[in-house]
């Protein structure tokens, strides 16, 4: 039986009795300092055991309720599962209820229950007043509707019902999946004599074994989990849900902090620029402006950052899902889906919050299309993530796409076993869609090549290339191959042309090659230079050289030298009368007396023909090579 992890939060004003509330569930005073005993206010986070049985275990984080300490009632609530409001029955709502209860549901906290404490305070009129307050409140909120239980933690009335009503809630709530890669934001660093470093937080995702190698972002430190202790008690793993202290070898606690995050690969996302999907509260003070500075917590970091609109510069009152971003004075890591809250540092003020649509952003320009560019992003599925990262890079790594998409390597498992995706070398991924394109952009290359230069049977693959840049090398090969499978293209020696295509002089010049051609017939073996042909068809000079190597491609001519060429139909005649007049060796002179030629023609002639592997020189003779038809 799989073992079931979550962390129960409690939150609420100064003073309404939240530390006591805790003592009462789990008879542990989450104050550890000095500071907080004397001025009998939480300043950091109290953690505590709550229950445990074979298959589920409950923690609680006790966060403090003063203004001042708000940014670690935010840490504290970072990875919980069951929220604890805790309202004082003799006071009711109060402002830091109120803040608290905006953050919990910009957290996306969704199940919770209303504890209204110090019920020996008041008479059944003023409870029955405090729930109908509370219920009030409540409305709009993801807390419509909890349940609202009368506790005196003191004297102990509601207490075990309340114990009962956070289990029976609690497994309503999913589990979190120990599946994907290990996360920890830390909240806590400090050390101990002996031991070293130690890091506590609430898992998020994944689990973490004794001697698992971690690393620390984003500093990018490395170290090793030496021991794993869970309120106390030493154990072998962390799961997610589950409130863990890890003992980190080779690290100096000075160089982690809180906000740091303990990670067991390196898909996670260290970033500065970060789309969002931003609801803004009711009630702000001054209202947002283009590139305001604001503080934004996620997890159990706190950063300064600028707001980035880019479909207005200001925005006043409550406003839900302004699509937009936040450029942070220093990285963190988040992933895609990742809940935040944004304050304002002075005057201090919760301005609103919401989740992370990208962790990677990019410096888009302002207007509509940056907002659709988003909207997409933000309601594109994995796959289709991938897809729109796919259509600027073409392929990417798996590391990146797990990186770049937010996606888990299970999701990205699945994903690939679905039709259309390609694995190319060295775990480059690809889509179907992307070689059709590539395709399409190797087709119209080539028959743009093919227009241009009509002489030429094609385009060497190494230019066709250098023409597609946008296109990885792999890519344009897969590109290639489909395309010859499909007979829509066609290759010789490295040389890529359209099926069917065949090199033609153009139009133009049609009738004035054939005029070159029909002279070198009539004139034999006894030819004049290529020069002087080319001259009197009016060939320009421009174009002679391109001519002249088709004439030889397409078998028109066979070239003697530098500056004669025969016809080819008077040359293999040549070479056939030459072949049946002699033995299996001849001289110059019996080759001179049969071809009638003179010294100029006949040397390169017999040069041509031990090129061509029609024979072989020995000493002064040549000797026909038989296997040469």
């Amino acid at each position: 039986m799989n073992k079931r992890f979550y962390t129960v939060g409690i939150a609420g004003h100064i003073d309404h009795g939240k530390t006591t509330l805790t003592k009462a569930l789990t008879d542990i005073d989450t104050d550890r300092l000095k500071e907080e005993k004397e001025r009998q206010i939480s300043i950091e986070l109290g953690f505590a055991p709550l229950y445990e049985e074979e298959d589920l275990q409950l923690s609680i984080v006790d966060v403090p309720g003063h203004e001042r300490f708000i940014r670690r009632m935010i840490a504290g609530v970072a990875g919980i599962d069951l929220m604890l409001l805790v309202v004082a029955s003799d006071e009711g709502i109060m402002p830091q209820t109120r803040e608290h209860l905006d953050i919990l549901t910009l957290l996306g906290i969704k199940k919770g229950i209303v504890v209204l404490t110090k019920a020996s305070k008041v008479d059944e009129g003023l409870r029955e007043l405090a729930k109908a307050e509370i219920q009030e409140e409540l409305i709009g909120s993801p807390f419509e509707g909890a349940p609202i239980l009368m506790v005196d933690s003191l004297s102990g009335e509601g207490v075990d019902e309340l114990r009962h009503t956070i289990l029976h809630h609690v497994k309503e709530v999913p589990v979190k999946g120990t599946e994907g890669d290990f996360r920890l934001p830390i909240d806590q660093v400090f050390t101990v004599k002996g031991q070293g470093t130690i890091a506590r937080g609430t898992i998020y995702e994944g689990m973490v074994m004794t001697g698992t190698d971690v690393r620390i972002l984003p500093e990018g430190i490395t170290a090793k989990a030496r021991q794993i202790q869970v309120h106390g008690m030493a154990t072998t793993q962390g799961s997610a849900g589950q409130r863990t202290a890890i003992n980190l070898a080779g690290v100096n606690y000075q160089d982690v902090k809180r906000g740091s995050v303990l990670v067991s690969s390196s898909h996670f996302t260290v970033t500065d620029t970060i789309d969002i999907s931003l609801d803004l509260l009711r009630g702000s003070r001054l209202g947002l402006k283009q590139r305001m500075e604001v503080t934004f917590h996620t997890g159990t970091s706190e950063v300064i950052g600028k707001l980035i609109f880019f479909d207005r510069n200001h925005v006043e009152g409550m406003e839900k899902s302004i699509l937009c971003q936040i450029r942070l004075s220093e990285e963190i890591v988040v992933k895609r889906g990742d809940r935040f809250i944004i304050r304002r540092p002075t005057p201090s003020e919760t301005l609103g919050g919401g989740w992370v649509i990208n962790p990677n952003g990019e410096k888009y320009k302002f207007g509509n299309d940056t907002i659709l560019k988003l909207r997409s992003i933000m309601e594109g599925a994995p796959e289709d993530r991938i897809l729109e990262l796919l259509q600027n890079k073409k392929s990417l790594s798996e590391k990146s796409i797990l990186n770049e998409a937010s996606i888990s390597e299970h999701e990205l498992t699945e994903i690939l076993k679905e039709p259309g995706w390609i694995i190319l070398r060295g775990s480059e991924v690809t889509h179907e869609s992307i070689v059709e394109d590539c395709g399409n952009s190797i087709t119209r290359a080539i028959r743009a090549y093919h227009e241009e230069n009509s002489l030429e049977k094609g385009i060497n693959s190494g230019h066709l290339t250098t023409l597609l840049r946008t296109y990885p090398d792999s890519v344009i090969q897969v590109s290639i191959e489909t395309l010859l499978q499909k007979n829509v293209i066609s290759k010789e020696s490295g040389i890529l042309s359209m099926d069917g295509f065949v090199p033609r002089i153009p139009k133009q010049w049609e009738k004035r090659c054939m005029q070159i051609h029909r002279a070198l017939l009539e004139d034999g073996l006894h030819v004049n230079k290529m020069e002087e042909y080319f001259e009197s068809a009016g060939i320009p000079a421009s174009l002679r050289e391109d001519f002249y190597r088709f004439f030889i491609q397409e078998k028109w001519v066979t070239p003697l030298d530098d500056k004669y060429a025969y016809a080819h139909e008077s040359y293999t005649r040549a070479v056939s009368m030459l072949r049946e007049r002699t033995g299996s060796q001849f001289s110059i002179a019996q080759a001179k007396d049969i071809l009638d030629l003179s010294r100029k023609y006949m040397i390169p002639f017999l040069e041509r023909l031990d090129k061509e592997g029609y024979t072989v020189r020995i000493d002064e003779k040549r000797k026909w090579i038989s296997t040469k038809e």
